[in-house]
């Protein structure tokens, strides 16, 4: 056993001391920027955090001893709810709580040995770092992509607050347990659909990055195109009467080839027409109540496909454009006004979720699209809604087309023809109307609308990103409400607005910095009368949205980063992190960098070139968490094993993206490991008169081969590690030869593992400087050419024999080889041979 408690001690105060890892900006090698997503300071690390940092430790240490100039930096995402709660909690400031926290994860970083420059370290809630979040809304402000309108929010009565979607549990409060409600508020927006396009189209440069990811992301942008189609509100049940511009109910469809099969519409509760409709009505009072009930649900229970949906009939019906045909509306909980129009055609018979609702709700239906396997199916005999391609029928002039064909057609007749309620439409789309393109912008959509039954468009899932929080534990946002000059941004020379501090907080009334008079009452910037400051703080989110261009000049005092610096170090070379970030975090990343690149800031159009996804740490098959009882704590595991044999465990035991299943006894076998390369070196001493084993020779360079390639291509460690053991195992074997050479390429070969121990082992060797000055070995190809290899023989898939072969036979010489064996004859038994299956070096299948 060694003393890793006084290796790990020395070691980490010789690198902090000698600023070993301190990036270079002027330098003539070549850079290498490695990040990790900065962490919450909650106080302690976990497992998660021990695997993510280890992973890139590991990567950034590799990426050093090959020569390139890293920078590798950590911070901490500092602002947040979390905190706002502990400070409630622990009546403290969220300041101290969160620099108290901050304080304790660094030092335990330090005690694993991260490689991190601690000179560039940055904490969102430094107000130098939130003075450039508000210096970036002054500019999306100044360029239109900042607004404010009113949006719905969580919101508890008995705490007068607004809530995050995660702490609405089961419809209530997670503090008070009060029934939570839909409010609306005027909040802050920022206009990243504007974006949209660029975000969707660029997914294609990011060819270093998960597939799944790359879905992900493509799924949320949710880039649909379609068909507007215009209903009218009919004129029956009706007893107040409508304004004129809100006769025309507009519903986005990707699947117009079924709108002959329309048999009612669908309006969520929220939508403002709604309300409206119902007036007067006996349905009133029902769908009020379905309305506020609904308000007090999850939106994602709401679409979930196995849930019962809800919903009621509003008394009126909607006329569709195609064939006359009046229709009633319906208002249901899985309609969100967040997609599309907030309003639905509905075609039971080609769409599942209208198909179970017809069918609680006893609702007519009609097939428009033939089912080729069974074309005389009627809705009666209907298990389930068919949603495959068809012929159309009772489609009117469309019928007998193939509905793919049907769709384009029928997008180009409605966007040429007026609705079927004027008067009738020409078959085929008259050419001197002119078909309304995706992109045309209309003066006068009320009246378009009116002339034409639809037009060609494209929809988006994503909306707008709402940043507004009624917390005080956030970046203030940088505006003034003049009662004479309206909203008013903060001047530059302003910033920034600082955080008043010792404030009491106690999670109720709505947002804390609004009690703060101090804070609130100011003059107008422009007229210099009394105004007042916006109360609502950023969304962390916004934080973590730029951080990475940051870390390039962390003490830049005149803009956000330094152009020159963002133009040496950016992109991010190697990004990792959880895959639960895979959506916003890295969508809202992507965002900022273009906003940056249309402001010339930087020369490059994504921030991050190769993104690695860690997989979550496990115990007994669940993921470690306190809540579940079952978190292994690092500091445990330091104290009884060392920072190195944990690192060595967290990367061996499985590939980064892979669950890691937490094993105590896999922790033993690290701990051993480290001991036997300890000993190794313990036990080496130089003898001129040994000489050299080829055997040991050539299992050094494939081991520096193995290690290079796994590590650089594949981030495969624990098949790295492996190569390595087995190099150790061939030393030990090899008691009669110099093995100096192969020793020392053990040691360069775990120095990205094990740091600690690598250091003090190439000192025991007799070197004065570290183990991280020195090159990464490299592989003498001469040493690793074989004259003979083992290849498995199979008959038919099953091995019959292993054989060894001259390494440089071509494919006809080996298969002949094989096949003049006797034992291979002697299964074969002279049966005839369909083919035979060669893979150089390694097999010989016989298929007979």
């Amino acid at each position: 056993m060694y003393n890793f408690k006084e290796i790990e001690n020395k070691w980490q105060r010789v690198w902090e001391e000698g600023g070993i890892f301190r990036a270079e900006s002027t330098s003539d090698k070549p850079k290498y920027y490695c990040l990790e997503m900065f962490p919450y300071p909650s106080g302690k690390i976990h497992m998660g955090h021990v695997r993510n940092y280890t992973i890139a430790d590991c990567i950034a240490r590799f990426k050093r001893m090959q020569g390139l100039n890293v920078l590798h930096p950590m911070g901490f995402d500092a602002f947040g709810q979390p905190a706002e709660n502990a400070a409630i909690k622990n009546k403290t400031e969220p300041s101290k709580w969160t620099h108290s926290c901050i304080d304790q994860m660094r030092g335990e970083m330090k005690k694993m040995g991260f490689s991190y420059d601690w000179e560039r370290e940055v904490s969102t809630c430094d107000p130098e770092y939130y003075r450039w979040n508000q210096w970036i809304f002054l500019k999306m402000f100044e360029k239109g992509l900042a607004y404010k309108k009113a949006s719905s929010v969580n919101w508890c009565p008995r705490c007068e607050t607004t809530l995050a979607n995660e702490e609405v549990i089961n419809g209530t409060c997670w503090r008070c347990s009060a029934a939570v409600l839909e409010k609306d508020l005027e909040q802050w927006f920022l206009k990243i659909t504007d974006y949209a396009e660029r975000l969707l189209e660029d997914l294609k440069l990011l060819t270093h990055w998960p597939q799944r990811v790359l879905t992900m992301q493509e799924n949320w942008l949710g880039k649909s195109l379609g068909v507007e189609i215009y209903f009218r509100l009919s004129g029956k049940n009706a007893v107040k009467p409508i304004e004129k511009d809100k006769e025309i109910i507009p519903v986005f469809t990707t699947r117009q080839d079924t709108i002959f099969g329309a048999t009612y519409i669908v309006l969520a509760p929220e939508h403002p027409l709604v309300k409206k409709i119902i007036q007067g009505l006996p349905e009133e009072k029902k769908v009020l109540h379905l309305i506020e009930k609904v308000a007090k649900e999850n939106k994602i229970v709401r679409i979930a496909a196995d849930v019962k949906k809800q919903g009621i009939f509003t008394g009126r019906y909607a006329i569709n454009p195609v064939n006359n045909e009046e229709i009633p509306i319906w208002v249901a909980d899985y309609v969100l006004m967040e997609y599309g129009t907030g309003a639905i055609m509905a075609v039971p018979t080609h769409d599942q979720r209208d198909f179970l609702f017809a069918r609680e709700h006893k609702l007519p239906m009609r097939i428009v699209i033939e089912d080729p396997v069974d074309p005389l199916k009627t809705p009666l005999k209907m298990d389930e809604a068919y949603e495959g391609d068809g012929r159309q029928i009772n489609s009117g002039h469309f019928n007998g087309l193939s509905n793919i064909e049907a769709k384009e057609k029928i997008a180009d007749w409605m966007s040429a023809n007026p609705p079927a309620w004027i008067g009738p439409a020409s078959p085929k789309p008259r050419a001197e109307a002119g078909g309304i393109s995706p992109d045309k912008s209309f003066l006068d959509l009320s009246r378009h609308r009116k002339e034409i039954m639809g037009r060609k468009t494209i929809n988006w899932r994503l909306r707008d990103w709402l940043i507004s929080r009624q917390r005080y534990w956030g970046t203030p946002i940088p505006i003034i409400y003049c009662g004479q000059c309206g909203i008013v941004p903060i001047p530059e020379k302003d910033l920034p607005v600082v955080l008043p501090g010792k404030i009491h907080i106690t999670g109720k009334g709505g947002s804390p910095l609004a009690k703060v008079d101090e804070f609130v009452n100011v003059s107008c910037p422009k007229c210099g009368k009394p105004a007042r400051r916006e109360t609502d703080t950023m969304a962390t989110f916004f934080d973590s949205s730029w951080y990475f261009l940051r870390f390039c000049s962390p003490q830049n005092t005149e803009s956000p980063f330094d152009k020159k610096e963002a133009k040496y170090w950016m992109p991010v070379d190697q990004y990792i992190g959880g895959i639960e970030h895979a959506v916003l975090h890295l969508l809202y990343s992507r965002f900022f960098t273009k906003f940056f690149q249309d402001l010339e800031m930087v020369d490059f159009k994504e921030p991050f070139i190769r993104l690695l996804t860690q997989g979550m740490v496990l115990k007994n098959g669940e993921v470690m968490s306190k809540s579940k009882g079952n978190a292994v704590d690092p500091d445990e595991i330091i104290e009884r094993y060392g920072a190195d044999t944990l690192r060595l465990f967290i990367l061996f035991a499985a590939p980064p993206e892979d669950e890691l299943e937490w094993n105590t006894k896999a922790i033993e076998g690290s701990w051993r490991f480290v001991n036997r390369a300890l000993r190794l070196v313990e036990d080496f001493t130089p003898n001129d008169k040994k000489g050299e084993s080829s055997g040991l020779r050539t299992k050094l360079h494939l081991a520096i081969k193995k290690v290079t390639e796994d590590v650089e291509q594949r981030f495969q460690f624990n098949t790295a590690i492996s190569a390595v053991m087995e190099l150790v195992n061939e030393i030990y074997a090899t008691k009669e030869a110099d093995t100096q050479e192969a020793i020392e390429a053990v040691i360069l070969l775990l120095a990205p593992f094990i740091p600690h121990l690598a250091e003090e082992m190439w000192q025991m060797m007799g070197h004065k400087t570290s183990v991280f000055a020195e090159p990464w070995p490299k592989f003498d190809t001469a040493a690793i050419k074989q004259d003979t290899v083992e290849i498995a023989v199979q008959i038919n898939g099953k091995l019959r024999a292993r054989m060894e072969v001259p390494a440089d036979l071509d494919d006809a010489q080996l298969q002949q080889m094989v096949l003049r064996d006797k034992k291979i004859a002697g299964y074969l038994q002279n049966q005839p041979i369909k083919r035979v299956i060669v893979v150089p070096n390694k097999l010989v299948n016989i298929v007979a």
